[in-house]
């Protein structure tokens, strides 16, 4: 028992934890007074609904993405893979969702282990959204330099392995989470456990995983977009401009939705390691804008069903067959 309390006093709860919601008290002075951490019950509430409503429309929307991508699987392309492996991705998140739901209202409730199991799923979709993302990226680019239309399927299947590989190599440090806790509170919360990691560490931990990984990926994105449009402006074929458009708008879907919070994200990171002064108002704002930013990406897990839907005719077409056949 001793031990456990060494250790616990080794940890630095100013660390905001990504899935609790904890806002400091605006109406202590931040200049004169520490900041005093409450518990925001009526938006813990508010986002488990939010978690929820998205929830049941991530999982039937993208278990009917996957039905229709699968509907023709002799012609179905490398581009058809990724963006069913991303499907897969979302649909393994939001099955994630009803347990931070639960977070929200209650606490922590459902042990150490599955603390480490969900917020695995979670991380493991995060980074393979945009790895598959960039992957499709690729993919038309080497269709538009190349003038291949299609590849082989050893190569997205083998690349497909590779990027849910690298998934999981990112998000083996969300293993340090576990159930713990509050000090003075019954409350337990999903939290990383680990005091020997130092202050530094666990910044320059963060700031990889949340912004270089994601800000290369961008990058190798827009490179590619930018010689693809290039060529598209220069040849004629209106199924590839409609393929180009749906592509375009799933990118753009995913960084709306991503970006704020990796932007967030960063300046969280500024703000802890001292580039930037920290005072009770600013770390109020962005514990808020963490909270808010967060559950836009989770929203993300549900947009690319009414993406397709809406402006994929290929996809609307087999959809169509499908319900026709029964």
């Amino acid at each position: 028992m001793d031990n456990l309390k060494f250790e616990i006093g080794d940890f630095d709860f100013d660390d905001l934890f990504e899935n609790y919601t904890v806002f400091y008290d605006s109406s202590i002075d931040p200049d004169t007074s520490p900041c005093t951490s409450v518990i925001n019950e009526s938006i813990n509430t508010a986002l488990a609904v939010i978690y929820s409503l998205v929830c049941f429309l991530a999982v039937t929307g993208n278990m009917i993405v996957m039905t229709v991508l699968l509907y023709n699987r002799r012609t179905i392309s490398s581009t058809d893979i990724y963006l069913l492996q991303l499907a897969v991705a979302d649909l393994l998140f939001a099955m994630t969702l009803p347990f931070w739901a639960v977070d929200a209202v209650s606490g922590w409730v459902f042990g150490d282990t599955m603390c480490k199991i969900i917020s695995m799923l979670q991380k493991v979709n995060f980074y393979s959204g945009f790895l598959f993302l960039a992957c499709v990226s690729i993919d038309h680019y080497l269709a538009t330099i190349y003038s291949k239309q299609t590849y082989r399927w050893n190569r997205p299947f083998l690349a497909c392995i590779a990027i849910w590989l690298l998934a999981i190599l990112l998000s083996l440090p969300v293993l340090h989470k576990g159930e713990y806790t509050l000090p003075n509170s019954n409350r337990k919360v999903c939290y990383i456990l680990d005091g020997k990691l130092t202050e530094t560490w666990k910044m320059n931990i963060r700031f990889l995983h949340h912004f270089i990984d994601f800000l290369i990926a961008l990058v190798v994105i827009i490179f590619c977009f930018n010689v693809i449009i290039l060529k598209l402006y220069q040849t004629k074929g209106r199924q590839k401009h409609q393929a180009m458009n749906v592509i375009t708008v799933v990118v753009l879907a995913f960084v709306i939705c991503w970006l704020p919070y990796n932007v967030t994200m960063f300046i969280d990171i500024l703000m802890r390691t001292k580039f930037i002064a920290e005072t009770c108002e600013k770390r109020n704002h962005i514990d808020r804008a963490l909270v808010g930013n967060q559950s836009l990406g989770f929203l993300h897990s549900c947009v690319n069903p009414f993406i397709y839907a809406f402006l994929w005719v290929k996809f609307r077409k087999n959809l169509i067959n499908l319900l026709a056949m029964k």
